[in-house]
C-alpha cells in the first residue's frame, strides 16, 4: 500500500492547491498567477487556463469545498458570455487581454479541448448553464476541429479565414481524448468513445512504429516529422523530440478509455491493452534520472537520449496519475513504490509551500524558467493528488461522483 505519509501529503495538497488557485479569478475568466500567487496582468486571460481552472473548481465543489461552486459558475458564465467567445466565428479565442480585448493569433484545438472538459465536468456537477456550454462547445468541435477522414483533430485555424494550418499534433489529440472521455461521462453518447478510440488507435500505432517513443509532430497527411522544431528544444507546446510526460499521460488515458469501452461494449484497438504499461516503463527507462540526477527529463530524441533536461512539474504529476491507474488496472503493488518516490521528489524539489508547486526545475533540480514561469494553473497537480482515491472512470468528475472520495 502507498505509504500513509504519501497519502497524507496528497490529501493536504489537494485542498491547498484549490486554496491557491482561488486567487486566479479575473473579470473574464481565470488568470495566470505569478510565483507569488498574484495575477500576472501582462499574460492576459487564456482559454486553456480558464477551461482547466473551471474544471478544477468543479472538482473542488464535488470534493466539498464551499467556495468552489461560485468559481465554477463564474468560469461557465465567462466561457459562454465573455470575450473569449467569438460570436462572429462561433469559436473561442485562445486569449484576450486582462481587460477583455482580443489578442492576435490563430484558433487552437488544444485550447478548445479544455473548454469541452470544463463544460462536461460542470454538467456532471449540475453547474447552471453547463449543458448550454457543452452543447455549444461540441458544435464548434464538430464544425472546426474534428477531421472525420483522419479520425483526428486538426491543430489550428486562421482566425479570419478559418483556413487549416498544415501542422498536426499529438498533444491536441491527447487532450481531445481527455475531453471526449469527459463528454461521454456527462452525456453517455457513444460517439465520443468511438472518436476517442480512433484517435488512440492511431497514436498506439505510432508509438509501436517508433520504438515506443511517440512522435509529437506530423504533417497534414499524418506523416511524422521527426526533426520538427529541432532548433526549439524547450518549446512549451511543440518541443523537438518526444515528450516523456505525454507517454505517461497517454498511458493513463488509454486505460480510462479501454475501461469505458469495455463497460459500454465498444471495441478498441487491442494495443491499448498492452501499450500503457510499456509506455510507462519506457518513460522510466528514458526519462527518470537519465542524466544522472533525479527527475524526469522534458524530452528525448528517438534513440532515447535526453534533449531538454529541464524537469517540468506536470510530468511528475502525470507519472503519479499513470502509476496510480496502472496499479489499479493490474493489481501490481510495485507501482506503489514508484508513487512514493514521486511523492518524495515533489516534497523535496517541487512543493515550495502548501499548494504552490514550482513549474519547472533545471537539470540539477534548481528552480528554472527556461520554458515556463509563474504558476499558470493547478490542473495537473490537483488531478494527481486525487486520482489514487478514485475508481477508473472516464473522467475525474465521474470518479468523485461515484465514490464521494474527497481527501481527508
Amino acid at each position: 500500500m502507498t505509504t500513509l505519509t504519501t497519502r497524507q501529503l496528497f490529501d493536504a495538497q489537494a485542498w491547498s492547491l484549490l486554496a491557491f488557485g482561488k486567487r486566479s479569478r479575473t473579470a473574464h475568466g481565470f488568470g495566470w498567477l505569478d510565483d507569488d500567487g498574484n495575477i500576472d496582468a501582462n499574460r492576459g486571460v487564456h482559454l486553456w487556463i480558464t477551461g482547466r481552472m473551471t474544471h478544477c473548481f468543479v472538482l473542488g465543489h464535488l470534493m466539498g469545498d464551499p467556495d468552489c461552486l461560485i468559481l465554477a459558475q463564474h468560469g461557465v458564465a465567462r466561457l459562454l458570455d465573455g470575450p473569449l467567445r467569438d460570436t462572429t466565428t462561433g469559436a473561442w479565442l485562445s486569449a484576450v487581454d486582462i481587460d477583455g480585448a482580443p489578442r492576435p493569433g490563430p484558433l487552437v484545438s488544444y485550447d478548445h479541448s479544455f473548454l469541452i472538459l470544463a463544460a462536461a465536468s460542470a454538467l456532471m456537477a449540475e453547474v447552471p448553464r453547463a449543458r448550454e456550454l457543452l452543447d455549444a462547445a461540441l458544435l464548434t468541435f464538430e464544425r472546426l476541429w474534428w477531421d472525420e477522414d483522419a479520425g483526428m483533430v486538426v491543430d489550428s485555424r486562421d482566425r479570419e479565414t478559418l483556413a487549416v494550418d498544415p501542422y498536426r499534433g499529438a498533444n491536441a489529440n491527447m487532450h481531445t481524448v481527455e475531453a471526449l472521455l469527459a463528454a461521454y461521462s456527462a452525456t453517455r453518447d457513444p460517439l465520443h468513445l468511438h472518436r476517442a478510440t480512433r484517435i488512440s488507435g492511431r497514436i498506439a500505432q505510432e508509438v509501436v512504429s517508433h520504438g515506443f517513443r511517440l512522435p509529437e509532430h506530423f504533417d497534414s497527411s499524418w506523416h511524422a516529422v521527426l526533426d520538427y522544431n529541432r532548433d526549439r528544444p524547450t518549446d512549451a507546446f511543440r518541443p523537438y523530440g518526444s515528450t516523456v510526460g505525454h507517454w505517461l499521460e497517454w498511458s493513463r488515458l488509454m486505460i480510462q478509455l479501454r475501461t469505458a469501452c469495455s463497460a459500454a461494449g465498444i471495441g478498441y484497438d487491442p494495443l491499448l491493452d498492452s501499450i500503457p504499461q510499456r509506455m510507462y516503463r519506457q518513460a522510466l527507462q528514458d526519462g527518470w534520472g537519465a542524466d544522472g540526477h533525479q527527475g524526469f527529463v522534458y524530452t528525448v530524441d528517438f534513440y532515447g537520449r535526453p534533449v531538454a533536461h529541464e524537469r517540468m512539474y506536470w510530468v511528475l504529476c502525470e507519472a503519479i496519475g499513470a502509476a496510480e491507474t496502472l496499479k489499479q488496472a493490474t493489481g501490481d503493488a510495485s507501482y506503489e513504490h514508484d508513487i512514493d518516490i514521486y511523492a518524495t521528489f515533489a516534497r523535496e524539489f517541487l512543493i515550495e509551500a502548501p499548494g504552490r508547486w514550482r513549474e519547472e526545475l533545471d537539470a540539477h533540480n534548481r528552480p528554472s524558467a527556461t520554458t515556463w514561469s509563474g504558476k499558470p494553473d493547478i490542473y495537473h497537480a490537483l488531478q494527481a493528488m486525487l486520482i489514487g482515491r478514485l475508481p477508473i472512470t472516464p473522467s475525474f468528475a465521474e470518479g468523485l461522483l461515484a465514490t464521494g472520495a474527497a481527501p481527508a
